[in-house]
């Protein structure tokens, strides 16, 4: 659709606000992200980068970041997005991996792009060209070229040839190495919407737009917010790091009409006392989008009794072969299904690829639309074994569910979380969702570790509230919950308390790192 693209709205509102980061203050107007974007695709084209060039970035939310995704993407490159959790052999392998040309990166975000930066030789010798973007010491990177100064020599017009780019994200790496997901995106003009953005009605229908997305744009469903945002000449605000209260005052003092958030997010939410919970005003958010992990029913109940029936969640992955989607009324009506189809059909098959009686619990597969399908950079093996063994237009990323007979999909777990202890198949998620809303418990994680008896048990790594304690008495108040609640073969024979898990910014679970941490590692592949 002509028009939609930032420069557009540069030359028709200048002085908007394209992007806000609520816990800085930080602001870019449509007309410097122009002209932030404009150089950055000068200095990209300067350094001989072409059309389908990869970058890679490892910058916090900021200004730097937007300018820099968009220039990239109006001269035809390739942003790899890299996590800011990565360690610098993690991060080195996936600039390897995409074959970046030119990286980006903030030193305020810790070691590894320190270490990036002074041992490219050695860590990334391909990389042709290190510069460090400035958010406050972000610039003092040894080894590094000073983005700042690089982008004054540029010209702030656009380049010649202007084409569209795209990103390319690397999957979380919670079962093992991430692996590049390459989606099926044909280069065009730069003012056209395209289907991978991954863009809903609503933020079409919501005038004025000002959208609001907490979690690091290095993750698919932020950075679509921002993008969806600036191409229709909205607000985006986000935060560097997650704040509860923070993310309610943002949504008042900015006027947020479409949020987006993980589950994670309403369980810090829900944890606020009443009284901050009630100091801030929220009544022009037209609709609370969440995805990316399974949500506890009782906390989505919740959330639904405080913020009203504006809940709207979908489910998908990055992959983009297939999604569901479920209204809050519908959600009523079916606690703790995801939906139904919003893009291809839902089968259920078993582990030889027999499709399942509706009701039955299995892989869950997506028949995918023509022109898409699941590939995977530089793993012919990993994109092979994502498609079904019989029909190669169905794929599956390794979840577990079932789908009722009005086609609502119910998700089971992840296939690789799976714990089997004496022959029983558990699932974790069913343990994690009972334990979650435990007046005690912040954040839990439940995984299988080795036992000499039933080969795995049932363990629970929680992270209490701030103001208890762990001892035998919480324990005793867990298991009496559990008991009362689950199965007690499904219950957890085992308690740890942390104190605090490692959750990514997504809000998935680095459950490989529990299993390492407790003997219980799967191999990295």
């Amino acid at each position: 659709m002509p028009g939609h693209h930032p420069s557009h709205h540069a030359r028709a509102t200048p002085e908007a606000l394209a992007l806000i980061v609520a816990d800085t203050g930080e602001a870019l107007t449509y007309r410097e992200l122009d002209e932030g974007s404009n150089r950055v695709a000068q200095l990209l084209r300067s350094l001989g980068l072409r059309p389908g060039d990869r970058i890679g970035v490892m910058l916090r939310n900021s200004p730097d970041f937007s300018c820099i995704y968009w220039g990239a993407t109006r001269c035809g490159c390739f942003v790899t997005l890299l996590s800011n959790h990565l360690k610098p052999l993690e991060a080195a392998y996936i600039v390897r991996d995409a074959q970046v040309r030119a990286l980006f990166l903030s030193g305020s975000i810790g070691d590894t792009p320190r270490i990036l930066a002074a041992d490219r030789r050695t860590l990334v010798p391909e990389v042709d060209h290190v510069f460090a973007a400035g958010d406050e010491d972000g610039e003092n990177l040894e080894g590094a070229a000073s983005l700042g100064s690089a982008l004054q020599a540029m010209p702030a017009r656009p380049v010649e040839g202007e084409i569209s780019g795209f990103h390319m994200i690397y999957s979380s790496g919670t079962t093992g190495r991430p692996k590049g997901i390459v989606l099926p995106f044909t280069p065009g003009p730069i003012d056209e919407f395209n289907a991978l953005e991954g863009a809903l009605p609503i933020y079409r229908e919501l005038r004025p737009l000002v959208s609001l997305n907490a979690g690091p744009l290095y993750h698919g469903a932020p950075l679509s917010g921002m993008v969806t945002a600036q191409r229709l000449g909205g607000l985006f605000v986000t935060q560097r790091k997650f704040d509860a209260e923070g993310v309610l005052a943002a949504i008042e003092r900015h006027k947020v009409t479409v949020a987006q958030f993980v589950p994670t997010m309403f369980v810090r939410l829900l944890a606020l006392p009443d009284d901050i919970r009630s100091r801030y005003a929220i009544s022009t958010l037209r609709m609370a989008i969440h995805a990316a992990a399974p949500c506890p029913v009782e906390i989505k109940r919740r959330m639904i009794e405080w913020w009203g029936p504006i809940l709207f969640e979908y489910y998908g992955s990055t992959e983009g072969v297939g999604a569901t989607a479920i209204t809050s009324r519908e959600w009523l009506e079916r606690p703790g299904s995801v939906g139904r189809s919003s893009l291809g059909p839902i089968h259920i098959c078993d582990e030889e690829g027999r499709e399942l009686p509706t009701g039955q619990e299995g892989i869950i597969y997506f028949e995918a639309p023509p022109g898409r399908g699941v590939t995977y950079l530089n793993d012919r093996d990993k994109t092979r074994r994502a498609a079904h063994p019989q029909h190669q237009a169905w794929f599956a990323v390794g979840d577990i569910g079932r789908v009722d007979a009005d086609g609502y999909l119910y998700l089971t777990d992840r296939k690789d979380f799976m714990i089997i202890s004496g022959g029983v198949n558990i699932y974790p998620q069913a343990v994690e969702d009972c334990l979650i809303v435990h007046p005690h418990v912040l954040d839990v994680a439940v995984i299988g570790v080795a036992d000499p008896e039933f080969g795995e048990k049932v363990k629970a790594v929680i992270q209490l509230k701030p103001d208890v304690r762990p001892g035998l008495d919480v324990e005793a108040s867990l298991r009496t919950w559990c008991r009362e609640r689950i199965s007690p073969v499904t219950a957890p024979r085992d308690y740890e308390f942390v104190s605090e898990l490692p959750r990514l910014p997504s809000g998935k679970l680095a459950k490989h790192e529990l299993r390492k941490l407790y003997g219980n590692a799967v191999a990295v592949m």
